[in-house]
């Protein structure tokens, strides 16, 4: 049966805290950066008294041509990650080739809080991993006060190589500082990240191996590419595995390809442990600990590849709660935006210009995007109600043709890319739905908005995903067997 251990108490999760308190999202906002922010706040004031529309003109210029330049940014990433072989490519013969005695130990760490429906198929699921037992260390991450979890995990009797390892009750609750507690007691070669529902392909840890085995030593993070088994349960889940087909299998290996910061998705990272504890572990402050890591890990000249294998996951098939998802993986990346640019002279040394200009597109451009979206909706609408003046007079000729550019290739480019996305990925019945996606955009920006004010007064706040909502039979597939429903056909089809 699998022990019960508790973290040791001298452990410091908050060690990036401590340690490189810049690098920290404890706090938002630093003096310097609240300072920046009232001269921008009173500059704007100023200008929107003194010359209201030669001002507004220069905003709207300023963000329609930004805009226009991440529409363009993201057909770049698509471009490189289909122009070859970008991703790491482990054969079954390689997987087959290892040597038991030369494998690496490997912990693998399972950040879990209210989770005791969804335990007894999280463990069946590790179960199913084609590595040895005797290198394998699975830690059950767990709070002190989540009483049924614990429960529900003593009750199965785990046997090893699994444990249940209790995290003492302290502020901030959130799942990077449990993860520094099992990152700091951990004492294997390798480390991996799974959430709670997670289903990862059995020879994943191998692949790793291999993978590692194939690359630098600067590459110190594998990202496994994620993706759903309840694609087809309703319209939201449809988008969602889109949006994951683009995001995983097109834009990660385009970062990948053009050698820029990788925002890590929050499961499947495969880590050096010696690198990861020289690196401080995760940001305990930070609701979006992934995206933070993937790029500071690149700061200080290590790299992140992508490894072609694939972690199936529960799309999140309720509207409130995708919104809550969603908005707490906003507040992440503006978290993760603002820390990083506390010094942007030193960022720029850091990264170097073409790295920097890819952390404004991908972290900044993107929740740009998301809050600057309503705000044109609401005048195009206003102005088709009223005529209103002003916002004619902020559209001269050149910005209004530019304007219509952005808003026929912008939406043209979410389309596409997301039509691509569901054609690398095989859901070719996802197509049409990917086609009408315009309407979950809006729902992106909700989330944006959400993210935003909540930063102002719960920047820490960890809004909770349930899990576990998935109908029975709707989707599902053995991962055991590789295989995934093809609705279309009526019959199982081989990845």
């Amino acid at each position: 049966m699998g022990r019960t251990e508790t973290a040791a108490l001298d452990v410091d999760p908050l060690a990036l805290l401590h340690e490189r308190p810049d690098e920290c999202a404890n706090a938002t906002l630093t003096r310097p950066q609240k300072i920046a922010g009232g001269v921008l706040i009173a500059a704007a004031a100023f200008f929107l008294w003194y010359r209201l529309v030669p001002f507004l003109l220069v905003l709207n210029a300023i963000a329609i041509i930004f805009y226009t330049v991440q529409s363009l940014y993201k057909f770049y990433l698509v471009w490189a990650a289909m122009g070859g072989a970008v991703e790491i490519q482990v054969s079954q013969d390689e997987v087959a080739a290892l040597r038991t005695e030369e494998l690496p130990t490997y912990t693998l760490l399972v950040p879990l809080h209210r989770e005791a429906e969804v335990l007894p198929q999280l463990v069946e699921s590790l179960s199913r991993l084609d590595y040895p037992r005797e290198k394998l260390d699975i830690r059950l991450l767990l709070e002190e006060d989540d009483a049924p979890t614990i429960a529900a995990a003593r009750a199965l009797r785990l046997p090893p190589p699994f444990s249940v390892f209790i995290i003492p009750d302290s502020a901030p609750k959130t799942k990077p500082k449990a993860c520094n507690y099992g990152l700091y007691a951990c004492e294997s070669d390798l480390l991996v990240i799974y959430d709670a529902e997670d289903r990862p392909e059995p020879d994943q840890l191998k692949k790793a191996v291999a993978a590692f085995r194939k690359v630098r030593d600067q590459v110190i993070c594998l990202q496994a590419k994620l993706n759903y088994y309840n694609p087809r349960q309703n319209l939201l889940t449809r988008w969602f595995t889109a949006e994951y087909s683009q995001w995983f299998d097109l834009f990660l290996p385009g970062l990948t390809a053009s050698r820029a910061p990788i925002p890590l998705g929050g499961t499947s990272n495969h880590f050096k442990v010696p690198q990861l504890k020289e690196l401080g572990g995760w940001d305990p402050f930070n609701v979006t600990e992934d995206c933070d890591l993937g790029v500071r890990l690149h700061k200080h000249g290590y790299i992140t590849a992508v490894v072609d294998s694939t972690t199936w996951e529960e799309a999140n098939s309720r509207l409130l709660g995708w919104i809550r998802q969603r908005s707490r993986w906003c507040k992440g990346y503006i978290q993760t935006y603002l820390v990083h640019m506390r010094h942007p002279a030193t960022l720029i040394r850091q990264l170097g210009l073409r790295d920097w200009f890819s952390f404004q597109m991908t972290i900044g451009g993107m929740i740009f995007c998301l809050l600057i979206n309503p705000v044109y909706w609401a005048m195009t609408a206003l102005w088709f109600a009223t005529r209103w003046e002003l916002i004619s007079a902020i559209f001269p000729l050149w910005v209004f043709v530019l304007g219509t550019v952005c808003l026929f290739f912008g939406n043209f480019a979410f389309v596409y890319l997301m039509v691509l996305g569901c054609m690398k990925r095989g859901y070719y019945d996802l197509v049409k739905y990917a086609v009408v996606c315009p309407v979950y955009w809006v729902l992106m920006s909700v989330g944006g908005w959400k993210a935003a004010l909540q930063l102002l007064w719960r920047p820490h706040y960890w809004e909770k995903t349930t899990h576990g909502l998935a109908r029975a039979g709707s989707d599902q597939f053995s991962v055991a067997s590789g295989e995934q429903p093809d609705e279309e056909k009526g019959e199982r089809r081989k990845d």
